[in-house]
């Protein structure tokens, strides 16, 4: 149910957004579009929207697994690609990973905070937001060993940043494939993200964040789900939780990157974006006072992060 500050005509969402893929196609000269699918809301979304404006025979999917990939991940983009009855071409990227030596640097990274690592482990990045706690966020690496144990231990800077840069290898390699099928078959690229993920920088410079549309950039996360209804996507995909399938253990997005679960924090984006007082949408989201300026500081801090990843080239002027 879409909250009394985000609501909106479904419908007439639906048709602008067509319009404006329709048009994307004219002005860049290009025959349809392409996208990965992980069988994820946003990408089965965005999947949708470009059928209804083009049709289907114009669409084209790409399956895009790899070792550390949810089991689920092949079976729901497979669903929701046959649902709408587009072509579909499966590349599993794990040999390239291989080869640029992706699995070798994360085993790596990880194996400096937590001796032993390798093969046959499983971990992921945790975020603690501290909102609850009062103390500053930090983040930290779940790892679970081949028997099952499980190892929590607090991330220092180095070892973030090699994880980050090393996992970043999958999204780039995604968009090189995306961009391969894009000029085989002169098509354009659709990205995927939501407003949340546009605003906040949840995205890859040059990987996820590359696209030629963002058909859904503009709508908060919850509003994606009240078009994805309308638009029929199936409601197995519908009812899953927002994952990031990108490391070996299952993890949510609110787990990794943001403070809380994303209805919550489309309301206090909302609220911040409107000058609302924080009193006002901690009573609504149900925080305190204080939880909601704390939020407040830190949608500031990830767009002040953002503005490189959303920066284009730098030129000298002539």
């Amino acid at each position: 149910m879409v909250h009394p500050w985000l609501k909106f005509d479904p419908e007439k969402e639906i048709e602008r957004i067509c319009e404006l893929l329709r048009n994307t196609l004219i002005d860049f000269k290009r025959r349809g579009y392409v996208l990965g699918v992980s069988g994820g809301i946003d990408s089965s979304m965005t999947l949708g929207l470009c059928v209804k404006a083009i049709g289907p025979e114009r669409v084209l999917v790409l399956q895009m697994p790899e070792l550390h990939s949810a089991d689920e991940t092949l079976r729901l983009s497979a669903l929701i690609a046959d649902h709408f009855g587009v072509r579909k071409e499966l590349e599993n990227i794990s040999g390239i990973l291989e080869a640029e030596g992706f699995y070798k640097r994360y085993n790596a990274a990880v194996g400096s905070v937590v001796p032993g690592y390798s093969d046959g482990w499983k971990s992921k990045m945790v975020l603690h937001s501290g909102l609850q706690s009062g103390h500053l966020p930090v983040f930290h690496l779940v790892a679970q060993s081949p028997d099952g144990a499980i190892i929590d231990v607090r991330l220092p800077p180095t070892a973030y940043l090699e994880i980050v840069a090393a996992t970043n290898f999958k999204q780039r390699t995604r968009k090189m494939l995306e961009y391969y099928y894009a000029d085989k078959f002169n098509y354009a690229v659709a990205g995927t993200p939501n407003l949340l993920e546009y605003d906040q920088g949840f995205f890859v410079k040059l990987g996820d964040g590359s696209a030629d549309v963002k058909p859904i950039a503009h709508l908060y996360k919850t509003q994606v789900y009240e078009l994805a209804e309308h638009l029929g996507i199936p409601s197995e995909i519908r009812s899953r939780p927002p994952t990031t399938d990108t490391y070996s253990l299952p993890q949510g997005q609110d787990e990794f990157y943001f403070s809380l679960p994303y209805e919550k924090m489309d309301l206090c984006l909302f609220g911040k974006d409107h000058s609302l007082p924080p009193e006002q949408v901690a009573e609504t989201v149900g925080l305190t006072k204080d939880q909601v300026e704390k939020v407040y500081k830190d949608i500031d801090s990830k767009r002040r992060m953002a503005k490189y990843l959303h920066a284009a080239p730098i030129l000298v002027p002539s």
